[in-house]
């Protein structure tokens, strides 16, 4: 049977890639970033899963913005890399697993989750930033296949904290109901509180970010009680991202171990946070 072996929360802020890609990392506004990433990737480097579910959302650039489905799936074997209008990053295109992929499909629908499923998809900052936080030097393609998951957290109504939980928890089961002998991580992906646009353009609320951030590990429950206003309210309209955290966390067991986390608030001004948590359970010394 098939895993959760890890969860990783974090931003997918674009100049995160940018910068990584221009050489840009030890420049004095994102050396602290790219500094508090390095415990999470070394101890990722050990612990390399089969597979990764990729939870994100699209920017317009793998889908129109005439059709936005609240919840879709990937069922490809390959995911080309989107060119979001400057180029595409030069980074590896994205392999698929499409055993996995429809067998979570037919799990989660099962289940009561209607999603709509894409057989061919670009990805865009969204799935690739993420796997860059993760493998920073990826070389000729990225550690392992990827399962993406989409999730509407663009146009009104978004799904609701609840709903997004509930389906992590759905896909948890989904994962370990899988046949084959399989490690699985998850990426939980966006945020933190941002605003982009309107009369709060640039809000950031750190309190927010530092309660969050504890609440994920300790208390997803409370989290997934928060209404789609108050988290707008609180984390801004971008910040509504952090639901995407919530199905990651749905997916892991009750009880989990915190790697590291680390915060920070890039030349981006956007607050860009990533926590680390391995499912599985201790080890006796």
């Amino acid at each position: 049977m098939a895993e959760v072996v890890w969860g990783l929360a974090t931003s997918h802020v674009p100049s995160i890639g940018a910068a990584m890609d221009r050489g840009k990392t030890e420049d004095p506004n994102w050396k602290a970033l790219f500094d508090g990433y390095a415990p999470a990737r070394a101890w990722l480097a050990e612990h390399r899963p089969d597979v990764a579910v990729v939870v994100y959302n699209d920017h317009a650039n793998g889908i129109d913005l005439d059709v936005v489905p609240t919840f879709a799936i990937g069922t490809a074997e390959h995911y080309p890399v989107a060119d979001e209008g400057f180029g595409r990053r030069p980074v590896p295109d994205v392999v698929g697993d499409a055993d996995l992929s429809l067998h979570l499909l037919e799990s989660l629908v099962d289940e009561g989750f209607d999603l709509t499923v894409f057989q061919e998809l670009d990805v865009d900052h969204g799935l690739t930033v993420p796997l860059s936080v993760w493998t920073p030097d990826p070389g000729e393609a990225w550690p392992c296949p990827v399962v993406p998951l989409l999730v509407n957290v663009i146009q009104y109504p978004q799904p609701t904290a609840a709903r997004c939980y509930a389906l992590g928890q759905a896909l948890g089961r989904a994962i370990r109901s899988y046949p084959e002998d399989q490690k699985v991580a998850l990426l939980g992906t966006g945020g933190m509180s941002h605003q982009l646009a309107g009369a709060r353009a640039g809000f950031i609320n750190p309190e927010f970010d530092a309660m969050w951030m504890e609440a994920i590990e300790t208390d997803p429950a409370r989290l997934a009680a928060l209404s789609r206003e108050e988290l707008i309210r609180q984390a801004g309209s971008e910040g509504i991202e952090l639901i995407m955290w919530l199905i990651m966390r749905g997916a892991m067991d009750e009880r989990i171990t915190k790697v590291h986390s680390s915060y920070f608030v890039p030349a981006s001004n956007t607050a860009a946070g990533i926590a680390l948590f391995d499912n599985r359970a201790p080890q006796p010394a």
